[in-house]
């Protein structure tokens, strides 16, 4: 089973993993902002650098020819895990409101599950497609509006605020037709 993964020790896998260390220190910075505005300039330069492995991660998979399933399975995880922790972090010091909160951590549980069940069906993982990484990059604008107070600005946070809400939504139900549309084809093309 690990054979047909390919290999994991690739600079882009690295990269991604490297995501996560990125979020402790935005955790912490976050759990700072009544202390002084740096700590939220501290947080939006280590969401940047999140950004840029984010980045480099497919341009060295794709470069380097290191595109595996490891990789993508390790790149969307790396996403999640980053932006429910921030989502969480930002929840819990009540910069988010429980709609915006639950919408985020269901889409990302019912993304990741019912990724788990395409690709025990199909024997491969489904890579992020132009949609996800709209919808992930609009929810990750967002989340640096929250933290540089965009509130301050309400035409602007609206805008933030409804095109990651109304992507987000968007993203279930293109990751679900996908999904269907696989293991439609590769039950259809199994039994021939």
């Amino acid at each position: 089973m690990i054979k047909k993964f390919g290999k994991f020790n690739t600079v882009s896998n690295y990269l991604s993993l490297s995501r996560l260390l990125v979020i402790m220190p935005i955790i912490y910075f976050i759990g700072r902002f009544e202390d002084g505005y740096e700590f939220r300039i501290y947080t939006i330069l280590f969401m940047l650098l999140g950004y840029v492995t984010d980045v480099l991660d497919g341009y060295f998979a794709r470069k380097l020819d290191q595109v595996t399933e490891w990789g993508k399975i390790i790149d969307p995880f790396a996403d999640k895990i980053a932006i429910i922790l921030v989502v969480i972090r930002l929840y819990e010091s009540s910069y988010l409101g429980d709609f915006y909160f639950w919408l985020i951590v269901s889409r990302d549980i019912i993304i990741f599950t019912g990724g788990i069940i395409v690709s025990n069906i199909i024997g491969k993982v489904l890579p992020s497609n132009l949609l996800g990484k709209g919808t992930v990059l609009s929810i990750g604008l967002y989340l640096i509006g929250i933290v540089l107070d965009v509130q301050q600005i309400p035409w602007l946070h609206d805008v933030l605020f409804y095109l990651s809400v109304v992507l987000s939504f968007g993203s279930v139900i293109g990751y679900a037709i996908r999904g269907v549309e696989s293991v439609r084809w590769y039950t259809k093309n199994e039994t021939i």
